[in-house]
């Protein structure tokens, strides 16, 4: 890619941006360096390596802390230089990291088998990590276990140090030599024990002068007793330091050794980083996976520019490819045409470099083989070029080098010089690389350029909105529409007098004027459709909430029914297996006590217990909602509108509206029905009004939380909400679920981008009947879901 291109379109500062997510030199230098994909193969593997990260980063992210740019070191080593004990513990944690990052992924359980493979390529070098643990102990210094041989010789050297200060504090608290002494301490001149003498006592004192105080009035003397014994500590300093420099050597020589593994395992790590670096990214830009092809087809929906600020930014709706594959944009100044070009430039860079992008979900881009951009000022004075000039030379460059299917992007194309001949070149160059088969996107002033786009096969027109009312641009991009250049309209906005106006209309060319004017009423039109369009979406979108909610309904009403149907017949089920054990033991009694008694008798004892088992049957058949026995038959002379009878066949009360001959006209509900009245039993005449609206009121309400109590559920699923719509569910939730009286309960949030996760915690930490929470276990759904504690 041309540098020239990636300033232009600040691809460098994406790179800078990625740079700050990475986690280690290595990795930032990656980013530093990436680089768009010219294949679709490649760049499709790019973003599977990205989409892999994102699903890892969701749950948690790989340990990549501690690594380091161990090159220049392994180089040295190379060289045959002796490496020092600080580089190699950044080798040992490095090292660490290495066998860190290898079994996180190893034990990872989420399908990743791009990053797995990377990651499975990781060569342990157990025995040199050994080695290195051995000689450096946590504050990087070199250990005792580096070697037998220095063990042994700084345990001579504490040894010997100790009996030093043991004879310098008996020299020191000699009652003799009390008088001698400035302070009764021992101090280190040149690596050797001494005690500071008055100068008046030097001689009285016997030793070897190592130093003296400024004022002269102190010498530091070491004790005559024990020169031999600091003779041998040198001596054992001297061996300390021959021994660490013999190992710093041997390890220096694996290293040495080791190169290859340790390049490759180097190498490894960045790039996982690196990858990694881009997941991290995409979550902070709230960005979506592109879908790419190869035919030059390009839609996105809602674009952003990754640089501009997200809660200001006005996103931009860019099609290119389909029917054509040139868009000429037209529309004031600062508008945002130049803004359109740099997104789309942008945002197909980062996509062909395994990127996700700020857009709409199901964004479609193209993966151009090359992009050129030619954007902004290009005079020059180094070339005694004029900015026409300078852009031409640009443009000349590019069409010797532009292929099929690359992206070319021109701001105000054909400017700087006479505007006829400016957009009369315009055309040709577009017409060369419509010729060639790029795809292009370019600015333009030039009203012969909006004709061009409408006459020729392959270009469409596009604009920037404008707001005439207010002077200022909306930032929308309009595809298939003009812009006008609006001069006359903010001028007149602006205080310009209507003479001055009224000349430079007449001065303007009439087909000028009247395409001016097209355009406008065009604007103006496509106003109006927007707006009855946004208020058919809005009508559109209610429809199908309302359509949702009655299925929503309409589904938990079955579920409740299934519900019911199931306890009723698990309660109808257990029943029946009491009545037959009842039967049999009747039956067994009778047996038992009739066996040697007449027929007559155990006839008669038979009879009564067929009428004890029909009265067990009629007890059973009421079914579920009568609760009790209704055996009393209806009356007709007694029965009036408003009594409540049972009705047998549906297992339900009713309330009579009215009575015709021996049937009876029921009300169910919503439901009117007639009834034999024979198939009913009596419950109870019908009560005063305002004692009866009290029951209904009462029944009602109970109903409602029999309902709540029956229908509690031990989970509820929030996945595929947003934040505020789960923590309105989960309060009710909650609420239904202290009334069915659980005690603990499981919320479903999943994995996702950690968004709903960490929002439905937030709430539960704030809920003042949660006890405690804390995740699922892994066959319950792990990090996906939490168990709640209510009080």
């Amino acid at each position: 890619m041309e540098q020239e291109t990636r300033n232009i379109l600040a691809y460098d500062k994406i790179c800078e941006m990625l740079e700050r997510h990475a986690g280690s030199i290595l990795g930032k230098e990656k980013a530093r360096a990436m680089e768009p994909e010219t294949t679709l193969s490649e760049a499709l593997r790019r973003l599977d390596e990205t989409d892999e990260a994102i699903r890892i980063v969701g749950v948690q992210s790989p340990p990549f802390g501690g690594i380091f740019d161990l090159r220049p070191t392994i180089h040295r080593a190379q060289l045959g230089a002796v490496i020092e004990l600080g580089e190699f513990a950044d080798v040992l944690s490095t090292m660490r990291a290495m066998r860190s990052v290898k079994r996180y992924f190893k034990e990872l359980e989420i399908e990743a088998p791009i990053l797995k493979s990377r990651a499975i390529r990781i060569e342990i070098l157990g025995e040199f990590e050994r080695s290195l643990s051995e000689t450096i102990d946590e504050r990087g210094m070199m250990a005792d276990t580096a070697s037998v041989e220095l063990s042994r010789i700084r345990r001579d050297l504490r040894n010997l140090q100790g009996r030093i200060k043991e004879r310098m504090n008996s020299i020191l608290h000699n009652a003799q030599y009390q008088k001698f002494f400035q302070d009764a301490i021992i101090t280190i001149r040149d690596a050797r024990y001494v005690i500071p003498v008055k100068q008046e006592y030097r001689h009285a004192f016997p030793g070897i002068v190592h130093d003296q105080s400024a004022t002269g009035a102190t010498l530091y003397i070491e004790p005559m007793p024990l020169v031999e014994d600091n003779n041998k500590v040198r001596e054992l300093e001297a061996a300390e330091r021959n021994e660490a420099e013999r190992i710093l050597r041997r390890l220096s020589d694996t290293l040495r050794k080791v190169k290859e593994p340790m390049t490759e395992n180097t190498e490894i790590l960045a790039g996982l980083d690196f990858v990694f670096a881009k997941a991290r990214m995409a979550n902070d830009m709230r960005a979506v996976r592109p879908v790419l092809n190869d035919t030059g087809r390009t839609s996105i929906q809602a674009a952003r520019h990754p640089l501009l600020d997200p809660e200001t930014v006005v996103p931009i709706d860019i099609t290119l490819g389909e029917s054509y594959r040139m868009l000429l944009i037209t529309g004031p100044n600062t508008g945002g045409k130049t803004v359109s070009l740099k997104t789309l430039g942008l945002l197909a860079m980062m996509a062909q470099s395994g990127c996700y992008v700020p857009t709409a979900a199901s964004a479609e881009m193209a993966v151009y083989p090359h992009i050129y951009a030619v954007i902004g000022d290009e005079q020059s004075m180094e070339q005694s070029l004029s900015t026409f000039s300078g852009h031409m030379k640009h443009i000349v460059e590019l069409l010797g080098k532009a292929e099929r299917q690359d992206l070319l992007l021109f701001d105000e194309i054909g400017s700087g010089t006479d505007p006829e001949e400016g957009a009369a070149l315009a055309m040709a160059i577009l017409e060369e690389l419509l010729e060639i088969g790029v795809s292009a996107a370019a600015t333009t002033h030039y009203s012969d350029l909006k004709t061009f786009a409408y006459t020729t096969e392959g270009v469409e027109n596009a604009s920037v909105e404008f707001d005439v009312e207010t002077l200022r641009p909306t930032y929308r991009l309009l595809i298939g529409t003009p812009g006008a250049s609006n001069a006359f309209a903010i001028s007149r906005r602006l205080g310009l007098s209507e003479g001055i106006l009224q000349r430079a209309e007449a001065h303007l060319k009439e087909e000028h004027a009247r395409f001016e004017d097209v355009v406008n009423q065009l604007d103006r039109e496509r106003r109006f459709y927007e707006e009855r369009s946004s208020d058919i979406e809005e009508t559109r979108q209610r429809i199908e909430k309302l359509e949702a909610k009655l299925v929503a309904e309409r589904d938990g009403l079955a579920k409740r029914k299934e519900e019911t149907l199931r306890k009723a017949r698990q309660e109808g089920a257990s029943l029946v297996r009491k009545a037959r054990r009842e039967a049999e033991e009747l039956i067994k009694e009778l047996k038992e006590q009739f066996n040697d008694q007449g027929i007559a008798k155990r006839q008669k004892a038979m009879e009564e217990a067929r009428r004890k088992l029909k009265e067990r049957d009629e007890d059973l058949q009421p079914g579920l909602v009568a609760g009790k026995t209704y055996k009393k038959p209806v009356n007709l002379e007694e029965i009036k509108p408003g009594d409540i009878v049972y009705v047998r066949r549906l297992d339900q009360k009713a309330t009579v509206t009215a009575v015709q001959g021996k049937e009876l006209e029921l009300s169910l509900g919503t439901l009117k029905m007639m009834m034999k009245a024979k198939e009913c039993r009596f419950v109870e005449h019908a009560k005063p009004e305002h004692s009866a609206a009290r029951n209904v009121s009462e029944k009602r309400g109970t109903a409602n939380a029999l309902a709540k109590t029956a229908n509690a559920h031990p989970e509820i699923d929030l996945r595929g909400m947003m934040v505020d719509e789960a923590e309105e569910a989960l309060d009710k939730y909650i609420d239904d679920a202290l009334l069915a009286g659980l005690s603990s309960v499981r919320v479903i949030h999943g994995l996702g981008t950690g968004a709903l996760r960490k929002g439905v915690q937030e709430y539960l930490k704030k809920h003042k009947n949660v006890v405690r929470f804390q995740y699922a276990a892994q066959n319950e759904g792990g990090l996906g879901a939490t168990n709640v504690e209510l009080l």
